[in-house]
C-alpha cells in the first residue's frame, strides 16, 4: 500500500486477512516482490501523491507483474483545495503508453452521462484517448477492441461473482500491466452531478467516501484482483 492506510481501511483489510505493507519508493516495491503481493493498492487519503511518485510506483509494479489499484472519489471542492496535482495529470502518469507516438488508451466505465462526459473531457485535455462503456459487462467487448492502457471505473460497477472487465484483463494477460482506478459517487448528491461539467465537482485522488459499504467493496475488489 501507499501511503499508510487510514484506520477504517486498515481495519477492513485486516478483517479479511490482508497484511498491508507500506511502501514509499520503487525500491521498496521491488523488495516486496519475493512475498508475492496480491496488488499494489494506492489510496492517497492520508497524504498527497505526486506524478513522479505515482509513475515510479506503477513502473515497479508492472515490471514485477503486480496489479495496481488506485482509489479515488468524486467531491465538490476547488482544485486548489485538492492535494497534489490535477487528477488527470496523475492518471496520465499512471497510464503506460505503447510508444511516444501513440496516446494512452483509457477505458472508462460509468453509467451517468454527466460523470462520463466530464471525466472524458478532463482526460482528453491531457492527451489521452478515452472510450466509455455504461456498464462493466459492456466494457468487455470494448476492451477487446481498445486494448486499454488504463481502466477507470465506478467502484459500484464491480460485481464479485459476475464476469467483467477484471476477468477479461486476467484472461488476456493484461491485469498485471493495466492499472485500475476506481472511484465512487457514494455520498454525492445527484443534484451535484451537472456541476462536473463546470469543474466544480471533480475526480480527486486525495479523498473518497469511507463508508463501511465502500470499504467492503474495495476489499472485495482487492480479493478479485488478487485471485490467481
Amino acid at each position: 500500500m501507499w501511503p499508510a492506510p487510514d484506520v477504517a481501511t486498515q481495519q477492513a483489510l485486516s478483517e479479511r486477512g490482508y497484511r498491508p505493507v507500506i511502501v514509499h519508493s520503487r525500491e521498496e516495491v521491488d523488495a516486496q516482490i519475493a512475498a508475492f503481493p496480491a496488488a499494489l493498492f494506492v489510496d492517497p487519503l492520508t497524504g498527497p501523491i505526486t506524478r513522479t511518485a505515482l509513475q515510479s510506483l506503477r513502473q515497479a509494479a508492472v515490471a514485477a507483474e503486480v496489479p495496481v489499484l488506485l482509489a479515488a472519489g468524486l467531491a465538490s471542492a476547488t482544485r486548489e483545495a485538492a492535494y497534489g496535482a490535477d487528477p488527470a495529470v496523475l492518471l496520465k502518469a499512471l497510464a503506460p503508453r505503447d510508444s511516444e507516438q501513440h496516446p494512452s488508451r483509457v477505458l472508462l466505465i460509468e453509467e451517468h452521462d454527466e460523470i462520463a462526459h466530464a471525466l472524458t473531457a478532463a482526460l482528453e485535455r491531457r492527451g489521452m484517448h478515452v472510450q466509455c462503456a455504461a456498464a462493466d459487462t459492456d466494457a468487455v467487448a470494448l476492451a477487446a477492441q481498445l486494448r486499454p492502457n488504463l481502466v477507470v471505473m465506478d467502484l459500484m460497477q464491480v460485481r464479485r461473482r459476475r464476469a467483467g472487465i477484471i476477468d477479461w484483463l486476467r484472461a488476456n494477460g493484461q491485469l498485471n500491466r493495466t492499472p485500475l482506478v476506481v472511484y465512487t459517487a457514494a455520498g454525492l448528491d445527484e443534484a451535484e452531478l451537472p456541476r462536473l461539467v463546470s469543474g466544480e465537482t471533480v475526480l480527486f485522488l486525495a479523498e473518497r467516501a469511507t463508508s463501511a459499504e465502500v470499504q467492503q467493496r474495495l476489499v472485495d475488489l482487492l480479493a478479485k484482483i488478487g485471485t490467481n
